[in-house]
């Protein structure tokens, strides 16, 4: 059918008679014949056999238009042909043949109404058709017209303004372009200027200008290049804001600021802010150490360089260990002021805030802002705990890299007091109580000043025992603040203030009408200077001659402390006395001279009444001085106080014991008498110094005597004391690394000649230095007090109760061996043994003895005098020395009385009148009263007139006397009012008392 209907499309429109003829027979399609036709109605038409014959051709035939039937026919041929069988075979094709044309043509006829129908339609089509060709030509034609007249003319001209719009447009973007390209340089002179938000503003509208003319081809690049320097350009940020970390610029913190705004990274510029004061406080204290380090290296070696920090540390040298300390502080000072003006640098912006925005976007930008500050604020506050525990450890590993045991006391003191200021830094800073600085020094110090002490220790033994004793002239108004050591007292209200500080408060403060306050580090040195720097100048200008001096240098201090006897060392002591006195306005030269001459007290034996000049050594004043260091020690370093005090408590301990070694011992033999304590042979009477200790009221009380047991137990070497040091026992030490030896007293100091009244002078220059000693202790109680941790108080408290005020205790046995010396007790016994006391007359006439006695008081006396005449004998010296004189005296007389066989009550009488004529004689040579031991001789003399019972009741209460004069009274008493019977008994009742003695 497709075959048909495109035949007759390329025959055109024709009847279908004229169609079929029209046929070419080159179309495999053959028409029949009339006859055929014919034939094919003449034949019965059966539809079922027809539709059997045409459903019986092959299916080959309708593949497609281009199957060659006859082909296909032609090779189906067998090869013997059969006529037969090919006529039988073509009639059944004809039959096919047949049934097919009859098939189409029925179809044909079929449509043949609808096929004219449609093509009167095709008709009509084609002349409207021709129409419309008739009217596009005329369009055309008029189209050619007005495209003549119109568009090559008018929109021409809008066409070429609109191409010049466009080119415009091209021009300044390439003119942009170029300036971007250009860009780069500008940025390279902004970066050199410093000049960061300015230049990442520029960078910032260069990459959104790029955004816009991204379409180019070369802004790509240009982009990228952007990106980089923007990179490039937060590098030198951040370098920039680690510069700020040492000397911080207010403007070159706000331009840093500014530039991290415009980033938008507050928040990270303070994280790497805080990470580059991290690392410039690592940076600057190696740096500094490294320097020390290499500068005493004196080579190139470069293997310092490669070490770590707490190892560097400990190749400082000794003599490079202060200068280094110091710049290390300064060092650290300029980070952490860096890092406080930055906190101020903040604080500042936050009160010039301008207040925020109502609209929605400036409300979004105010909370940004809001949650910036505040990170910025906790994280700066958070920063200076960890900014001082960085400059801590630092230091720490500094100050524990370098034993300093052996340094010098003044180096010492200044590192001391640096730490110190570091410590008030690090207060100030963060309010941080410095525990690791704390720890570290108070471990070198305790180290230090165990060493130190030690030393020190030694020396006052060197010193003591080439003591002479001399008097050391001083100024009647001397006190303990003109010395150097103790200056620092003077400046400070509180003795918690350190040295340092106490010169800031000297020169910094800001006086007000009513009160003063002191600017803090901070505030003081926030434009220029440095504490650190300052501290070492005013070292150099307060404390010079306090730290010239590293051990007991009297010639120092006599130049600087007692310059009004530097010229005058050949002067007599008198002279320089009476000078002294009238430079500070006390009594006039003559007039003293003349009551020195003319009559005075018997019992004040200073050359001048007026002066009352302190009786001290060299050194009593180098102890006071080495006390004044150690305080200045203790108050620069306060956890070490309690073992500074301790130290303190043994330079006296140690002073006490060598002046009670040197002259209170009773390990010097008497003239003509042995060593006390031992008798001097059976036919000689017993001196009475050797019972006078042990039976009267005794020398050394219990309290001094625990005292020197404690101190020889604590403090003295046992195996090299001597054997005459029997008086005080103690056990062996501990730890001998902290004892001393025992002093010994200098060959040059004779205490046996009685010229001397047995080295008096001595006695009374090194007694009266102790108690002086002791005074200025006590003096600076209420400042140990205030420094002593509460729990160590009680020792301080037993220290002064125990110790200090036991002092002038010592006076009673330094003064009794004098006494006991002075006087020749043994003349006295033997005389009275020669008195006849059992005679039957009242006499009128004392015994010789009593002259004699008086006599001996009269010569101490003038010997008293002689020895004045070069060193002030203080009233309380002279009031026990004639105590002491007087008690023996009397004991010695209650001895004697004791020793006589038989005796009246004539005898009883005359030794009354002996004894009132001593008394008498006595009190004109002595201020003395009442006179001591007075009830003491005329109890006994009373004694003889007693009866029996009151006799045993005597025995029973006057335990004072020694069971010999006791038994002797019985004795004398015998027959005349005390019968053998009584005798026994009495005996009976002393023997009682004395058995608990033995």
């Amino acid at each position: 059918m497709q075959k048909i209907k495109s035949l007759m499309a390329r025959q055109g429109l024709k009847s279908p008679q004229e169609s079929i003829a029209d046929l070419s027979p080159v179309e495999d399609f053959r028409i029949p014949s009339k006859e055929e036709m014919r034939e094919m109605r003449e034949q019965p038409i059966d539809p079922q056999a027809e539709q059997e014959i045409i459903n019986s051709i092959q299916e080959v035939y309708y593949s497609n238009d281009s199957f060659d039937m006859v082909q296909h026919e032609l090779e189906k041929l067998p090869p013997e042909l059969n006529l037969q069988e090919l006529e039988e075979y073509r009639d059944q094709l004809k039959r096919q043949q047949a049934a097919v044309s009859k098939k189409v043509a029925d179809l044909i006829l079929e449509k043949q109404p609808s096929y004219v129908k449609e093509l009167e339609r095709v008709t009509s089509l084609q002349t409207n058709l021709q129409l419309a060709a008739v009217i596009c030509t005329n369009a055309r034609r008029q189209l050619s017209i007005s495209k003549e007249d119109f568009t090559e003319a008018s929109l021409g001209l809008l066409a070429n303004q609109r191409r010049r719009h466009l080119l415009t447009g091209l021009l300044k973007s390439l003119r942009t372009i170029k300036t971007l390209q250009r860009t780069d340089v500008r940025l390279s002179e902004m970066l050199e200027e410093e000049d960061y938000p300015g230049a990442i503003q520029l960078c910032l509208e260069c990459q959104k200008a790029a955004s816009t003319f991204k379409h180019y081809s070369c802004i790509s690049e240009l982009n990228s290049k952007l990106q980089d320097t923007l990179e490039q350009i937060e590098e030198q940020l951040d370098v920039a804001l680690s510069k700020t970390c040492k000397h911080f610029d207010v403007s070159h913190y706000t331009r840093v600021q500014l530039a991290y705004t415009l980033l938008e990274k507050t928040q990270t510029a303070m994280d790497q802010l805080h990470m580059h004061f991290t690392q410039a406080i690592h940076n600057t204290v190696f740096q500094v150490v490294l320097g020390y380090v290499e500068l005493c290296a004196g080579n190139a070696d470069t293997k310092f360089q490669k070490m770590q920090y707490k190892d560097l540390c400990t190749h400082i040298t000794q003599d490079s260990y202060v200068p280094c300390l110091s710049d290390l502080c300064k060092a650290l000072w300029e980070v952490m002021l860096s890092y406080h003006r930055t906190m101020q640098w903040h604080e500042e912006q936050d009160k010039e805030e301008p207040p925020p925005t109502t609209d929605e976007a400036g409300a979004a930008d105010t909370e940004e802002a809001v949650v910036d500050h505040s990170y910025v604020k906790k994280k700066l506050e958070h920063g200076l705990t960890r900014i001082w525990q960085e400059v801590q450890l630092k230091v720490k590993a500094y100050l524990l890299g370098t034993d300093m045991s052996n340094f010098k006391y003044d180096d010492f003191i200044v590192v001391l007091d640096v730490i110190s200021r570091l410590m008030q830094v690090g207060e100030e800073f963060c309010g941080s109580k410095s525990e690791l600085l704390q720890e570290s020094i108070k471990r070198q110090s305790v180290n230090y000043f165990k060493n130190y002490h030690r030393t020190r220790l030694e020396e006052l033994r060197m010193f003591l025992e080439n003591e002479t004793w001399e008097l050391c002239p001083v100024k009647s108004n001397f006190n303990i603040a003109q010395l150097h050591e103790f200056k620092f007292m003077g400046q400070s209200r509180s003795p918690s203030v350190s040295p340092s500080r106490q010169v800031l408060s000297s020169q910094d403060q800001v006086l007000s009408s009513k009160d003063q306050e002191v600017l803090s580090l901070f505030q003081h040195f926030s434009q220029e200077g440095n504490p650190f720097e300052r501290h070492i100048d005013n070292k150099d200008e307060e404390t010079e001659d306090v730290l010239a001096s590293n051990g007991y240098e009297s010639d120092e201090l006599e130049k600087c402390v007692y310059q009004d006897y530097d010229s005058d060392s050949d002067v007599p002591d008198e002279l320089k006395q009476d000078y002294v006195d009238e430079q500070t306005g006390d009594v006039p030269l003559k007039s003293a001279s003349r009551e020195t001459l003319r009559s005075r007290k018997k019992s004040d034996y200073s050359l001048n009444k007026g002066s009352n000049a302190p009786i001290l050594t060299n050194t009593t004043l180098n102890v006071i001085r080495l006390v004044g260091k150690y305080i200045q020690m203790m108050n620069i370093l306060k956890p070490i106080a309690f073992d500074v005090i301790h130290c303190v408590s043994q330079l006296f301990d140690y002073y006490l014991y060598a002046v009670y070694t040197f002259f209170g011992r009773n390990d010097m033999p008497a003239p003509g008498l042995g060593v006390p304590g031992r008798e001097a042979g059976p036919a000689r009477p017993v001196a009475p110094f050797c019972w006078y200790e042990s039976s009267g009221p005794g020398l050394i009380s219990s309290r001094l005597r625990t005292t020197l047991n404690r101190i020889q137990e604590s403090l003295i070497q046992m195996d090299s004391l001597g054997e005459g040091s029997s008086s005080v026992h103690g056990g062996p030490g501990e730890d001998r690394k902290e004892k001393v030896p025992s002093p010994h007293l200098s060959q040059l100091v004779v205490l046996t000649a009685s010229e001397t009244l047995y080295g008096l002078a001595q006695r009374v220059v090194a007694t009266e230095s102790l108690v002086f000693l002791a005074e200025q202790f006590e003096f600076l109680q209420s400042h140990l007090d205030t420094m002593m941790p509460a729990a160590k108080k009680p020792f301080l408290q037993q220290f002064y109760s125990q110790t200090v005020s036991t002092a002038s205790e010592l006076r009673k046995p330094i003064y009794w061996v004098v006494a006991a010396k002075a006087l020749d007790y043994e003349q006295m016994l033997l005389l009275m043994a020669g008195v006849k006391w059992d005679i039957r007359e009242i006499m009128s006439q004392h015994n010789v003895y009593v002259d004699v006695l008086l006599k001996e008081f009269e010569e101490f006396n003038k010997r008293l005098g002689d020895v004045s005449r070069h060193v002030r004998v203080p009233l309380p010296v002279s009031n026990v020395l004639w105590e002491h004189c007087i008690r023996l005296a009397n004991r010695t007389l209650v001895e004697g009385y004791g020793n006589v066989k038989k005796c009246s009550n004539e005898g009883r009488a005359l030794m009354q009148l002996d004894f009132q004529q001593f008394l008498m004689k006595l009190e004109k040579l002595t201020d003395m009263r009442p006179i001591p031991d007075k009830d003491f001789v005329e109890t006994y003399i009373k004694a003889y007139y007693l009866t029996e019972n009151d006799m045993e009741q005597f025995i029973k209460n006057h335990r004072e006397y020694s069971m010999k004069q006791l038994a002797n009274l019985v004795n004398v008493c015998l027959g005349s009012h005390i019968n053998k019977k009584a005798r026994q008994k009495l005996l009976a009742a002393i023997d009682d008392i004395d058995r608990p003695k033995r």
